[in-house]
């Protein structure tokens, strides 16, 4: 074991994988080499994602499940194929356990009305965090208006932590579902989901993880998790926009009405009564994201061959290397300090807003987000409108690193 690990070590370097992005080495508009730091947005994208892309519509455009004609089942293979890579890629126990969405927040809205719509009534409770993003805040709100049952928060730490005290304090045996992040969008804070889950399992309550930001991080899988539903984003996992996954087990899925009404969602329909097709394709209706799904398992393909502890270990490097330049300027005050957090820094500069931090940088070629990133009670809960934020991805080098620190010490001194 020892000897396959050391060999899976030698599968990732961080310039090689760097040179795959097409993006990354062209020139901006204005005359600037790109140093991209908006990775917890939406990732950029390798050539062998691009290409299957390009590959489908040049020589598989065709519908799915629908057709015996060569095209149809070309389409189809790659379509199916990517679902066969993801179920892997998690650890899946079966293809009916992946089903394809538009992206996280779809996946959180259709578990919010396919499962708990029908069964929350009044006084059951739904369980979120201080520090989710909107898309796991509002399904939920909306839930409870719906039914009755009521939102429950659990506080954050000053450090930005979310610990299993706090989340165990506010389960109860009303407790129906909780969902939470894996990993925090605005700080970068990693939860102990694995413990939640169990704590929320004990207090009779499913749980959905949010894992947008995870699962280009760091090895995710949802058995040893033991989750009921987890969600991601292809675009945030160096795959196409529009596309996404909910995994949810089995007998949960299958217990599920279905999300909307179409196409390929059916086994029968009559103007007495329709009956649904076996999972995952009760919740895939109507033509699907074809192309996102074939560009989606080229990028779980080429993620495939990359140890995804060795780029955690990367970005851990490029985080160190960014805190320490930032805490060297005067005024730069940095939120989110959790112990082993993701590669996010969130900051604010006295007498900057956030958003002139972002126009200056970009100046500079340095690519951040500013703004409240979907995280508004987040904002609330430490006393700013917004902070400007620095995300990393495996692509990123200390050359990124170099020029994000440069340029927040010339923003310094402008203002200062």
């Amino acid at each position: 074991m020892a000897i396959a690990e050391a060999a899976k070590q030698l599968t990732f370097d961080p310039a090689r994988f760097r040179a795959d992005f097409p993006i990354l080495s062209e020139p901006l508009d204005q005359g600037v080499q790109l140093a991209y730091l908006d990775n917890a947005a939406t990732t950029q994208k390798p050539l062998a994602v691009i290409q299957a892309s390009d590959d489908y519509y040049r020589h598989a455009n065709a519908n799915v499940h629908r057709a015996i004609h060569a095209l149809s089942q070309r389409a189809t293979r790659q379509y199916e194929g990517a679902r066969d890579r993801l179920v892997d890629f998690i650890n899946a126990r079966a293809r009916a356990e992946v089903v394809y969405t538009r992206g996280t927040t779809d996946g959180i809205n259709l578990v919010a009305q396919c499962y708990a719509r029908p069964r929350l009534t009044a006084g059951d409770e739904i369980l979120v965090t201080e520090l989710e993003h909107h898309s796991n805040i509002v399904p939920w709100q909306m839930i409870a208006e719906q039914t009755g049952a009521t939102v429950v928060v659990v506080p954050v730490e000053d450090d930005g932590s979310v610990t299993l005290e706090a989340f165990k304090a506010k389960l109860s045996d009303r407790t129906a579902i909780a969902a939470f992040a894996h990993v925090s969008n605005a700080l970068g804070t990693v939860l102990p989901v694995a413990d939640m889950v169990a704590a929320a399992h004990e207090a009779g309550a499913i749980t959905l993880i949010d894992g947008a930001q995870a699962v280009a991080h760091m090895p995710v899988d949802v058995q040893a998790l033991g989750t009921d539903f987890y969600v991601f984003s292809g675009h945030k996992l160096f795959g196409p926009t529009g596309i996404g996954v909910l995994y949810g087990k089995e007998a949960l899925l299958d217990d599920m009405p279905p999300y909307q009404g179409g196409g390929d969602m059916i086994e029968t329909v009559s103007f007495e009564g329709t009956t649904w097709n076996e999972l995952p394709y009760k919740f895939e209706a109507g033509t699907p994201n074809i192309a996102g799904a074939s560009a989606f398992g080229a990028a779980i393909e080429y993620l495939e061959g990359v140890d995804l502890d060795a780029v955690a270990h990367h970005e851990h490097r490029l985080l160190e290397r960014a805190t320490a330049g930032m805490q060297a300027i005067d005024g730069l005050r940095i939120f989110g300090t959790a112990p082993g957090k993701a590669a996010t820094l969130s900051f604010v500069m006295d007498g900057v807003h956030a958003h002139d931090i972002g126009t200056l940088l970009d100046e500079s070629g340095v690519a951040i987000r500013t703004g409240h990133h979907c995280a508004m009670p987040l904002m609330t809960r430490f006393g700013v409108p917004a902070t400007a934020r620095a995300s990393f991805a495996a692509y990123n080098d200390d050359s990124d690193v170099d020029a994000l620190i440069k340029g927040l010490e010339s923003v310094q001194r402008i203002f200062g």
